[in-house]
C-alpha cells in the first residue's frame, strides 16, 4: 500500500514519518510554507530517539499525483478543512495496472479519517464508498514549517481503527498491521466511533487550553469539569455508548508517556497549536460544537461548551494570542 497523508501537520506528519521509517511508501500533502520546507529540506522529525530528516515526497494536492489502486488516503486535516478536500480527492481518477481508469478515488480507494471529533466520517461517506474511522491518541506538535515532533514513548501513539459506520474488513487489518510495525498501537475496533465519542471527553477541553492556557488546577480545572459534564449529559441523553475516561486510560496503560524532546516539552494540544500558528481557524465547532449539537437535539443545556466554542472562534478570527484569556473572562465563564 501507498499511504497518501492529506495534511502533514502534527498528526499526519507523525503517521507519515513513522510509516516511511518502517519502509512503507508515503506521500505527504501540504501547503504554503510547510510544503515549501518539506520539498526543500525534507521532514525534520523529532521523537525520543532524536531528530532526523526524512526525504518523503511532498505534493500540494491530487493534481500532482497519479492515483493507484493500492493507495490509502489518510485525511489528517482539521475537520473544518475536510469538506473541500474530500470533494477534490474523491473526483480524481484511479489508474489501473493496464493504464485504464476503473473508476474514481471516491468509488475505489479507502478514506481514513485520522481526526478529532466524529463529523469527518459522515462528511467522507457522502463522497467515498469505503470510509474508516481512526481514533487518534497521538501527542505531537507542528509549530514551524517542515518540523514535526512526536512526544509519546515507548509507543508513538494509539490509533484505534474500524470501518465506518461500524465493522472491520481486510483493508483495516492491513492498515493496522502496517501501523503496528511503525511504533504505534493500532487496535482494530468494530465500534471505532464509540472510541471517538469517548476521546471527545478530553477534546472538549481543547478550546479551554487554547484560550486559557494549561488546564491543571484551580478555576480552569473546575471549568473543564463543567465542560465535560455537559458533554457526558448530552451523550447519555442521545443514548451514545462510549468508553469512560478510566477505560481509555487503561488502554493506554503507560504505553504512551509524554517525553521531553531535544526541541523542548510538548507546547500544547492541537487547538492551542492552531492559535499559536495564527491559522485563522480552530476546530471548536466540531469538538465543543458536538456537545452543543447533541444538547440541542436532545434537550440538554450546554452553556459552557457554547461559550467556549464562540470564544475559541473569536480568538482564531481576530488573531488573539493563545492562552491570553483574562481573569475577568474566566470568571464570566465560571458564572454561566
Amino acid at each position: 500500500m501507498r499511504y497518501i497523508i492529506i495534511g502533514a501537520g502534527a498528526v499526519g506528519g507523525t503517521i507519515g514519518g513513522r510509516l516511511f521509517e518502517s519502509g512503507h511508501e508515503v506521500v505527504l500533502v501540504a501547503r504554503g510554507a510547510h510544503l515549501a520546507a518539506l520539498r526543500a529540506d525534507g521532514l525534520h522529525f523529532t521523537t525520543a530517539e532524536g531528530t532526523r530528516v526524512l526525504p518523503i515526497p511532498a505534493v500540494d494536492g491530487p493534481g500532482a499525483l497519479e492515483l493507484r489502486a493500492d493507495d490509502v488516503l489518510v485525511f489528517a486535516v482539521k475537520t473544518q478543512h475536510t469538506e473541500a478536500l474530500l470533494t477534490e480527492w474523491a473526483a480524481r481518477p484511479v489508474t489501473g495496472a493496464d493504464g485504464v481508469s476503473p473508476g474514481t478515488a471516491g468509488e475505489l480507494l479507502p478514506a481514513v479519517c485520522a481526526q478529532n471529533g466524529v463529523e469527518g466520517e459522515r462528511l467522507a461517506l457522502r463522497r467515498f464508498r469505503r470510509v474508516y474511522g481512526m481514533c487518534v491518541w497521538l501527542p505531537s506538535s507542528n509549530l514551524e514549517p517542515g518540523r514535526v515532533s512526536a512526544h509519546g514513548a515507548p509507543m508513538t501513539g494509539i490509533l484505534h481503527l474500524g470501518r465506518y459506520p461500524s465493522g472491520t474488513d481486510d483493508t483495516v487489518r492491513v492498515i493496522s498491521a502496517d501501523l503496528e510495525r511503525s511504533v504505534f498501537l493500532a487496535p482494530v475496533q468494530p465500534d471505532v466511533m464509540a472510541w471517538k465519542y469517548g476521546k471527545l471527553l478530553g477534546n472538549v477541553g481543547n478550546a479551554l487550553e487554547a484560550v486559557g492556557g494549561p488546564v491543571v488546577e484551580g478555576s480552569r480545572a473546575e471549568l473543564y469539569r463543567r465542560v465535560a459534564a455537559e458533554y457526558v449529559a448530552a451523550l447519555e441523553a442521545a443514548g451514545i455508548a462510549y468508553p469512560s475516561a478510566e477505560e481509555q486510560q487503561a488502554m493506554r496503560g503507560g504505553l504512551v508517556e509524554l517525553q521531553r524532546l531535544d526541541d523542548g516539552a510538548r507546547p500544547g494540544g492541537s487547538s492551542w497549536q492552531s492559535l499559536s500558528r495564527g491559522t485563522g481557524t480552530i476546530e471548536a465547532d466540531y469538538l465543543n460544537g458536538e456537545a452543543v449539537l447533541l444538547g440541542r437535539l436532545h434537550g440538554v443545556p450546554t452553556p459552557v461548551n457554547e461559550a467556549l466554542q464562540r470564544l475559541a472562534n473569536e480568538f482564531a478570527r481576530t488573531g488573539r494570542a493563545a492562552g491570553s484569556l483574562t481573569d475577568a473572562e474566566l470568571d464570566a465563564l465560571l458564572a454561566l
